[in-house]
């Protein structure tokens, strides 16, 4: 099942299904306001996220066309808002054999390599949702960096115990420059305003039966012009999300609803990095397209 958030002026925040391409409100009389409020009915009732909105469509629901509400956010129209709002989210890096060899060329050190041969990953903290961007919301630039880049990855929404409830995309928006200067500015490198943007959707594992054959691809627009595209598959994650959530949970305790974004394959150029005003689209077979503006900060 594909499941969207969208801000009604209004109604206020509503939760939709996703069927072709019209979306289906689950809001009805104001018993859940957001997906955070399906998974925690959910949980209570130990039903599967699809089970649960499957059983609370009404034939009187309104409907929106999707294509309307993927717009630019604007308070006195419907759109997309992010699918979920994550109390936390965490990011995994050197997944992938190419991130781990073009980020050891840029920052002259053998330190990501190392890490993508270790037992133990890198894990970080991401963000939180006041510092996430939804579908067409803005992503950030830091004013303090030269080199702030994409980072197109697939990312899952957690429930209790490490399950994976929903797979969505994220930009992991990172400033290169300054996680190279010194991996010790890795936390200024990764959190600021507009550093991750998540949606447009959240698909339930029953329509995503193998999430290591994905095709993830990403591109950049400056105006009228492509600037950069270029595409990784999931099947080249080198390690399993099993794998992310134990080290993860380890003495650390994750609330539900939490987002974790895997890494990804996808490095672009340094004479890519982003501009005020590019567009970052990112898009993977049923999980749709992600497309957000780049603002200076």
């Amino acid at each position: 099942m594909k499941l969207v958030q969208f801000y009604d002026p209004g109604r206020g925040t509503g939760v939709g299904v996703l069927k072709g391409s019209t979306v289906i409100d689950l809001t009805g009389d104001g018993e859940i306001g957001s997906i955070n409020d399906l998974l925690n009915i959910a949980m209570t009732t130990r039903m599967s996220l699809t089970e649960l909105a499957g059983r609370m469509i009404k034939d009187d629901a309104e409907e929106y066309a999707y294509d309307l509400l993927d717009c630019e956010p604007d308070a006195g129209v419907a759109h997309l808002v992010m699918p979920v709002f994550p109390p936390e989210v965490w990011g995994f890096g050197v997944t992938y054999k190419r991130s781990a060899q073009i980020r050891d060329e840029d920052s002259h050190q053998s330190i990501y390599d190392r890490v993508y041969h270790s037992p133990r990953p890198e894990a970080f903290f991401k963000a939180t949702a006041s510092r996430c961007a939804g579908p067409n919301a803005p992503i950030g630039i830091r004013s303090d960096s030269t080199l702030t880049a994409t980072e197109p990855e697939l990312a899952y929404m957690l429930g209790v115990d490490g399950e994976i409830v929903g797979f969505t995309l994220c930009n992991d928006v990172s400033a290169w420059d300054l996680e190279r200067e010194n991996p010790l500015y890795l936390t200024q490198s990764k959190i600021f305003t507009g550093c991750c943007a998540i949606g447009p959707m959240l698909v339930t594992p029953d329509e995503i039966p193998d999430p290591y054959g994905i095709e993830i691809t990403c591109r950049i627009l400056r105006g009228e012009t492509v600037v950069y595209e270029g595409s990784a598959n999931t099947s080249q994650l080198a390690r399993k999300l099993d794998e992310l959530n134990e080290y993860l949970y380890r003495h650390n305790p994750i609330p539900p609803g939490t987002v974790v974004s895997t890494g990804t394959g996808i490095m672009v150029p340094n004479d890519r990095c982003l501009m005020h005003g590019d567009i970052v689209e990112i898009s993977a077979p049923k999980l749709g397209v992600l497309r957000n503006p780049a603002l200076q900060l």
